[in-house]
C-alpha cells in the first residue's frame, strides 16, 4: 500500500469507513474517516455528478449545505441550491480533478440558479452550470446577479467557513456594491477559475486534533487584493526571468498522508 498512488485506493472505495468522524490532515493532503454522505436531494439541494461519488464529507459539510440551500430558496429565481464536489467517501485524493476537497471540508457549489429540484441522475449529468465572468474574471458578465451576493454574503458570515474561493471580478464587484457590514469579505478569496461554481472552505471541527487549518486569511476586507487580481489579469505582469521553473507534481503515496489515513482505508 505504501508505494501506491494514494488516489487509486481512495477513489476505490465506494462508502464510507466504520470509524468515529475524523478528518485527518490537511485539506490537500489528508482524508476523512466516518463521512456522511449529502442525500442526492433535498427540500432545497440536489448533488450533481453523482457518477463521481463525491457527495460525502463531514457532517459539519452536510448541515452547512442544508442551513445555506435554505436560504437560497429564499432568494427570488432560486429553489434552493445545486451542489457540486464536496469529498469521496473517505476523503483523501481524487482521481481526477482536485488537490483540495481531501477532508470533507470543501464544498463547490454551483452558480447555476436551480429552477427545479428533481432533476434525474441522466439529467445531473448532463445539465452545466453557467459562468459568471468576463475578460478571463477581470470583471461579472449578466448572469451575475445580486442573489450570487447574497447567498455568498450568508456563506462567509456562517462562523464555521474559512474561506470562499471565486473568480475576481466578482469579489471586485460584492466590494464594490457591499454597503453594510464589510467583515465578512475577507473569507471571499479570489482565485483561478471558480466562475461556473464557488468553493466554500470549512475550519477544522472543535476537537478534531488531527486535522490541520489553513492559515487565516489576511487582515481586513481584501478588496485592494482583489482589484491587483484584477488588474493582473487586464494587464499581465511580464514574468520573472529568474523564476524557478515549476517542479513536476508527483501524485501522493500513502506515506504522504497522515498515518490514520491507512486505518481509514482499511476499515470496513
Amino acid at each position: 500500500m505504501q508505494g501506491v498512488e494514494a488516489r487509486q485506493l481512495f477513489g476505490a472505495k465506494p462508502d464510507a469507513s466504520q470509524q468515529s468522524t475524523a478528518p485527518f490532515g490537511g485539506y490537500a493532503k489528508g482524508c476523512l474517516a466516518g463521512g456522511v454522505q449529502l442525500a442526492e436531494t433535498g427540500p432545497t439541494w440536489q448533488a450533481m455528478r453523482l457518477s463521481r461519488n463525491r457527495n460525502w464529507g463531514h457532517p459539519q459539510a452536510i448541515d452547512f449545505v442544508q442551513k445555506l440551500s435554505r436560504f437560497a430558496a429564499t432568494q427570488p429565481g432560486w429553489e434552493g441550491l445545486y451542489i457540486g464536489d464536496i469529498s469521496q467517501p473517505r476523503g483523501g485524493p481524487m482521481l481526477t480533478g482536485h488537490r483540495s476537497h481531501q477532508l470533507g471540508l470543501d464544498i463547490d457549489i454551483w452558480m447555476l440558479p436551480p429552477k427545479r429540484l428533481n432533476l434525474s441522475r441522466a439529467e445531473r449529468e448532463s445539465l452545466s452550470s453557467i459562468s459568471l465572468r468576463r475578460a478571463n474574471g477581470a470583471f461579472t458578465n449578466d448572469n451575475y446577479s445580486r442573489q450570487h451576493h447574497e447567498i455568498m454574503k450568508a456563506a462567509a458570515k456562517d462562523p464555521r467557513v474559512a474561506r470562499i474561493f471565486v473568480f475576481p471580478g466578482a469579489k471586485v464587484r460584492m466590494c464594490k456594491e457591499e454597503k453594510g457590514d464589510r467583515a465578512w469579505l475577507r473569507k471571499i478569496r479570489p482565485w483561478y477559475g471558480h466562475h461556473y461554481h464557488f468553493h466554500v472552505r470549512l475550519k477544522c471541527p472543535k476537537g478534531a486534533s488531527g486535522c490541520v487549518d489553513q492559515a487565516a486569511p489576511p487582515a481586513g476586507d481584501g478588496c485592494a487584493d482583489a482589484e491587483q487580481w484584477a488588474k493582473n489579469i487586464l494587464n499581465p505582469p511580464p514574468p520573472d526571468p529568474n523564476a524557478p521553473p515549476p517542479k513536476p507534481r508527483r501524485e501522493l503515496r500513502m506515506q504522504d498522508l497522515p498515518r490514520q489515513c491507512v486505518a481509514v482505508l482499511q476499515s470496513q
